[in-house]
Parts: structure tokens; C-alpha cells; sequence
């Protein structure tokens, strides 16, 4: 089987189609927003929406109905947890995803949030990579990948 060069690679890459959709992005970290501001620049049919606190960014999904969330897990009012379980009902009736970001390999609460319906977690510090091809994957309705879901048994 013939192998690809790194061109070709990159090239059927951009043969993905253009991506579209709204995101909520809960966060309290300057730095973060600044850096997640620019990876959805690069996708210019992706509007994205940013929310400081959890409860705002509760608010925010509810009124604006985005088609993904990624959430901070670590908020100044309440927590991220808190966050996913305020949101379940939009996470199951309309098939919301929502995204953990963490510094925390694994902890009870992402395995909480997780089981409550969270689409995937990332960890800190989010890399261009993973967080292209995770919005891919949520924006066009893509399997979650299993490097960033709980191992079930």
C-alpha cells in the first residue's frame, strides 16, 4: 500500500469540507480564549461565543443554542461538573456536545461529566491538532474518538 508523502497528506486534508457551526466556549483564562479565538479563526463559517463563568456560559448555551461546547473545567462560580449537569437536558433532547478541557488526566469529575453525556475531554495544554480535529469531528456530527472518551469495559 502506498504511503503518503506529507504534501499529500496535507492535501487531502484541506479536501475536508469547510466547517459550520456556533460554539460556546466556557473559560475563564484570558490566555486560552485568546489561543481558542485563533484555532476557530481559521474556520471562518465557525462563530464563536465566549462565556467567563459557568453560569453565563448556562445562560449563553439555553439563548443561543450552539452546536458545540467546550468547557473549562475549573470556573470561579461554579464548576464545570455543575456546568455539564445544568446542561444534560440539551446534552440528551437535542444531542449536544460538549467538550471537557482539563489539566486533570482523569478525576471523579470527569468521569462524572462524562457519564452525564460529555462528548469528549481534552487535556491542557490543548494542542492545534487535537482541537482541529475535534471540532471536526463535533461539528459534523462524527463518532467521538476513543482516545478521548472513558475506556468502557
Amino acid at each position: 500500500m502506498p504511503t503518503l508523502s506529507r504534501e499529500t497528506a496535507s492535501s487531502s486534508l484541506q479536501l475536508e469540507p469547510p466547517l459550520h457551526g456556533k460554539v460556546v466556549y466556557i473559560e475563564d483564562d484570558e490566555t486560552n480564549v485568546t489561543m481558542v479565538r485563533a484555532l476557530v479563526g481559521r474556520h471562518p463559517g465557525v462563530q464563536l461565543l465566549h462565556a467567563s463563568t459557568g453560569r453565563d456560559g448556562v445562560r449563553m448555551v439555553r439563548r443561543e443554542k450552539p452546536d458545540f461546547v467546550l468547557l473549562d473545567m475549573n470556573l470561579p462560580d461554579i464548576s464545570g461538573l455543575e456546568v455539564v449537569r445544568e446542561l444534560n437536558i440539551d446534552i440528551t433532547s437535542r444531542g449536544l456536545r460538549l467538550n471537557i478541557l482539563t489539566g486533570h488526566a482523569l478525576s471523579m469529575d470527569i468521569i462524572k461529566a462524562m457519564s452525564l453525556g460529555a462528548y469528549e475531554y481534552w487535556l491542557k495544554p490543548l494542542t492545534r491538532q487535537v482541537f482541529e480535529d475535534g471540532l471536526r469531528r463535533a461539528l459534523t456530527g462524527r463518532r467521538p474518538d476513543p482516545a478521548h472518551r472513558l475506556p468502557t469495559r
